[in-house]
């Protein structure tokens, strides 16, 4: 498929390929496995195109250093977390909590100096928030020293010690942060024996964000295993920080620039965004908690293939075939056609921000309608021109957009979408460095932020994820039938990618129908067999009565 030069570039983006420009050399870094053959062919063949246009584009206005003795401003997104933080003090909807077990001989000196180098390094670690005529600004300490908390679990027997790690997880996760006086950033060291633990972080979101995660990580990793070797940092110095960031988009985001963001966005968007009916299970003079519950999803890796092969044949990223799909889901379960879900994007898509630990990471609002019974095909290439349009103005903060657009407010629902969707990059694989394993720790949040959130990731093994959803809005066996007619729909259109949409319903009305008599059938036999053990404890009880 032939792509434009813009068509081609918000693809790679949108794939998380990054480009770097120095003089006449066009430098690309590519999550591994993104680059199909074709692609690298496209990117040799085209490369005097892209050095071209990267370089006259008017968006390369430099971000440089701004000085430290004056107030600075936060970032857009800063300031939507910091006024919900006023609105709501005792809530911890915004921690950002993450384990990593370590197994192997630990040098605890060396991992506390490591950990203190970051916050060295990165100046938004340091970074508290204060009010000053009546304006948030961002106070960076010069110097803050991180003492590694340990808890000691060696005591506990083994089948005790993984309930009691997640305990304290998830009581670290839920413990809250004053922005006004720091630090931002928590770490606690859980020793289980002799060369097992596990490391608990907790951040807050206003400092971080996802990618800022696995930053920390890699970041920890290279000075960890410097420090035990007697040398000095290898990380190369930074060219900027995250206050450097915010003042810029401050100043960049404005005048013309902010007027074809905004006049994309409303156009799109329009005045009244339809709401998804998803649940009748509150009312909305009702408030929800924020408490949420999980369900796991696991393709097979034949069926991963396929998905990924259809999109390929039909030009669209699995990110874009798995949110048609997932997009058709939400129409055969609400009954709607005209379907509104939010995702998230990186948002750094300038090289001098790609090594910041900050909290760039910026929501897109995605509405396509299925009206007209379209092949999944042809729907499939309206949600791939959403998809890049959107990418093409992601630079619009997500809370300029609400402001902008004045959505109705109702604190039973997230403003613009009330679902979100989400492919993640492969997940942090285990590290080895100086006679030590790292592996990454899924720790359950149970604190959601929208009503229904489908987060996939793609690894080796094939498509997995978690649909997590609100407590208050949905029951585990209506969820349930969700993720077994997403596994139909994805089943059904790697087959006949031209199936048209009606049709397709019907096939998933069917096997809803079907799973749903499945389940019925289990719970009833259960409830047999649980009832003829009932009635053999009575029948022994009397037995021995009459003896």
């Amino acid at each position: 498929m032939s792509r434009s030069i813009d068509e081609l570039l918000l693809y790679l983006d949108s794939l998380n390929v990054k480009f770097r420009v120095d003089g006449d050399r066009l430098y690309c870094n590519a999550p591994q496995g993104v680059l199909s053959p074709d692609l690298s062919t496209q990117l040799r063949e085209r490369k005097q195109e892209i050095l071209k246009h990267l370089t006259s584009s008017v968006n390369l206005q430099p971000i440089v250093p701004v000085p430290r003795n004056t107030n600075l401003p936060l970032s857009f997104a800063q300031q939507r977390l910091w006024f919900l933080n006023q609105l709501e003090p005792n809530s911890t909807t915004y921690n950002l909590p993450f384990a990593v077990r370590l197994t192997g001989t630990l040098n605890m000196p060396a991992l506390e100096q490591s950990l203190n180098e970051i916050v060295q390094r990165h100046e938004t670690l340091r970074t508290t928030f204060a009010l000053v005529n009546g304006q948030p600004i961002q106070v960076i300490t010069p110097t803050l020293t991180l003492k590694l908390s340990v808890v000691d679990l060696q005591e506990y027997p083994i089948t005790k010690q993984e309930a009691e790690v997640l305990r304290l997880a998830v009581q670290e996760s839920q413990l809250l942060f004053n922005l006004a006086q720091g630090p931002l950033l928590r770490t606690t060291l859980l020793h289980l024996s002799e060369k097992q633990y596990v490391l608990l972080f907790t951040m807050h979101h206003i400092v971080s964000d996802g990618w800022s995660i696995g930053l920390l990580i890699k970041e920890v990793t290279a000075l960890y295993e410097a420090f035990c070797k007697g040398q000095p940092s290898p990380l190369s110095e930074l060219p900027i920080q995250y206050a450097d960031f915010a003042a810029w988009q401050q100043n960049w985001l404005q005048g013309e620039v902010l007027n074809t963001l905004l006049t994309y966005w409303k156009k799109q968007l329009g005045d009244n965004l339809p709401v998804l009916q998803l649940s009748k299970n509150y009312r909305s003079s009702e408030v929800k908690t924020s408490q949420e519950e999980r369900q796991s999803l696991i393709l097979s890796k034949t069926l991963s293939q396929a998905i990924k092969k259809l999109g390929d044949s039909v030009g669209t990223t699995l990110f874009m075939t798995l949110l048609g799909a997932f997009k058709v889901l939400l129409s055969w379960y609400t009954g709607d056609k005209d379907i509104v879900v939010g995702t998230d994007i990186a948002n750094r898509n300038r090289i001098e921000v790609e090594n910041l630990i900050g909290f760039f990471v910026n929501q897109l609002v995605l509405r396509t309608d299925l009206f007209g019974n379209p092949a999944f095909s042809d729907f499939l290439q309206r949600v791939r021109k959403v998809c890049l349009e959107a990418y093409a103005h992601q630079d619009l903060p997500f809370e300029k957009l609400v402001s902008a657009l004045n959505p109705k407010r109702d604190l039973n629902q997230t403003p613009l979408f009330q679902v979100k969707f989400i492919l993640q990059n492969a997940p942090i694989h285990s590290l080895e460095v100086s006679n030590l394993t790292l592996a990454s720790l899924d720790l359950e949040n149970p604190v959601g932020r929208v009503d229904l959130l489908l987060e996939l990731t793609d690894t080796e093994q094939g498509i997995v994820g978690l649909l997590k959803y609100s407590k208050d809005l949905f029951d585990t066996s209506s969820m349930a039938r969700l993720l077994n007619a997403f596994e139909t729909i994805l089943s059904q259109i790697v087959v006949e990618p031209a199936i048209n949409l009606n049709q397709l319903e019907k096939i998933v009305i069917i096997s809803d129908k079907e799973y749903h008599l499945s389940e019925e059938r289990k719970r009833k036999e259960k409830y047999q067999q649980k009832l003829s053990i009932i009635k053999r404890k009575v029948i022994g009880i009397s037995t021995e009565v009459e003896k």
